[in-house]
């Protein structure tokens, strides 16, 4: 039988919508920005330390910019969380690549986020597509690189 981690668990388990809006502005004040947060883009390198709790910060705001700005529905329904109320395991999809975010019978055609939080060190996601040079680009912004 195989060894399945405490990420794949969670990446795979029960996990609730945020559906609206005003309950992703609630939600984001429920993150323990202190928590010992990975934050890491699907498709980029695997972060291989969890983020201080001022660069958590500035993600949540920053990936809360790009989701308002590009998800032209007047409801949220693309973050997922372990818990809405105390979170330690986050899924958030891309707005700009959703295809069947609620999952599908075949694990081959199912949507990866675009970027997941996770308290427990994330294990690597092989995308089946191509990862955007506006999303890389907006990730290196984020990290503070240049290319």
């Amino acid at each position: 039988m195989t060894d399945t981690s405490e990420f794949d668990r969670s990446f795979n388990g029960l996990l609730y919508s945020v559906m609206r809006w005003d309950q992703l502005t609630a939600f984001w004040q429920k993150v323990d920005a202190g928590a010992g947060w990975y934050l890491y883009a699907v498709g980029q390198q695997v972060p291989q330390e969890s983020s201080a709790a001022d660069k958590v910060q500035q993600f949540t705001r920053e990936l809360d910019e790009l989701l308002r700005r590009e998800h032209h529905e007047d409801y949220c329904a693309i973050v997922y969380a372990d818990n809405l109320d105390a979170p330690s395991f986050i899924k958030i999809y891309d707005p700009n690549h959703l295809g069947s975010s609620c999952g599908s019978s075949s694990a081959k055609s199912s949507v990866l986020p675009g970027w997941v939080m996770s308290q427990t060190p994330p294990c690597e996601l092989e995308i089946g597509g191509v990862v955007t040079g506006q999303r890389k680009r907006w990730w290196q912004a984020f990290l503070g690189e240049t290319t």
